[in-house]
């Protein structure tokens, strides 16, 4: 049982603000019944952290802090700074686009509570689109678990999900015993996400879609002045690596599955990568895929395994052409 006077969670947001939403953000944190929390607002010198939001918020609830930093930082070196800054039991992360719905902090409280304090606690999130609210990446893997505390090392298919911070409570004694910290960089959480799973002792599931993303960016956009899409290899050959120190062979065909339809979901978007880089970022991925497929490996069924093998293959005018719509195949065939 907890029975430290500092608060039960600290949420830390990075205050990068390119929709807005900050405002709307820090509301729905502060606007709970939940009171027993403490919320470290990270802001850098970019034009996107909102000084009379983060000002007001200050100002208006005792239980804000600001985390002023002297440069332009990534979403990674802002959440790191809020960390440092931190002395609730648990972390949680949020961005200016999320939205906690009422309730959420007490149900989190009850659920930690009555699983005698997990070290990581998984809840659900949606994500607004177009008016529309979608669910979270996780959200099957989640309904499947039971209702007691579990250990991560008995559910590797956990590894195949969305590797998102905001979207788990964290100890903060699991973050500092496994000298957890985000990277400069895009996809900067995948790494991060993956070391705390592995090294976890206890995991429970909250069945609450806690969160909203309500981002109109597939890909968060603040990743420092030199961060790239193609930062998102250096991030699972670090995960694999941990995976081998950890010894968990049963973990690689998830956490491969979840590679490869990254990769497929980066090259699916227009607006991430240029189409001067897509041949190089699609032999990136290739090459990924043919350094950690495991022994055995099951491509998935349908359309989707096509695309695998496509990766696999390396052929990239064979992909380009599978991606186009079929109109477009027909007419080209007979130009």
């Amino acid at each position: 049982m907890l029975s430290s006077p500092s608060p039960l969670i600290s949420v830390i947001v990075a205050a990068y603000d390119l929709q807005g939403t900050l405002a709307t953000c820090l509301q729905s944190v502060l606007g709970q019944s939940y009171r027993d929390i403490e919320v470290i607002v990270v802001a850098d010198q970019s034009p996107e952290c909102p000084a009379g939001v983060v000002g007001a918020a200050e100002l208006e609830d005792g239980r804000v802090q600001i985390v002023r930093l002297d440069a332009v930082a990534s979403v990674g070196a802002a959440r790191n700074a809020g960390v440092a800054r931190a002395t609730g039991e648990y972390l949680l992360f949020l961005d200016a686009d999320h939205v906690l719905w009422d309730g959420t902090l007490q149900a989190m409280a009850d659920r930690l509570r009555t699983c005698e304090w997990p070290e990581l606690l998984l809840f659900g999130h949606t994500r607004l689109h177009r008016g529309r609210s979608w669910p979270g990446g996780a959200a099957e893997l989640l309904a499947g678990q039971g209702a007691n505390a579990f250990s991560p090392a008995e559910q590797p298919q956990l590894f195949g999900a969305p590797a998102y911070m905001w979207d788990r409570l964290v100890r903060r004694d699991l973050w500092v015993r496994t000298g957890a910290g985000f990277p400069d960089g895009l996809h900067e959480e995948i790494a991060v996400q993956h070391r705390l799973m592995l090294a976890a002792a206890s995991a429970a599931v909250l069945k609450w879609d806690c969160a909203q993303l309500r981002r109109r960016h597939t890909a968060h956009p603040a990743g420092g002045p030199n961060g790239s899409h193609f930062d998102v290899f250096d991030r699972y050959e670090e995960s694999f690596a941990l995976v081998e120190a950890y010894d968990r062979p049963d973990v690689v065909p998830h956490l491969f599955t979840r590679m490869i339809r990254q990769y497929l979901f980066l090259l699916a978007l227009s607006d991430c990568l240029p189409r001067a880089q897509r041949s190089d970022f699609f032999q990136r991925a290739t090459a990924h895929y043919q350094r950690f497929v495991p022994e055995g490996y099951e491509r998935p069924a349908g359309k989707e395994g096509m695309k695998f093998q496509l990766v696999a293959n390396g052929g990239y005018a064979a992909f380009q052409t599978a991606r186009m719509p079929a109109v477009a195949r027909v007419v080209l065939s007979r130009s």
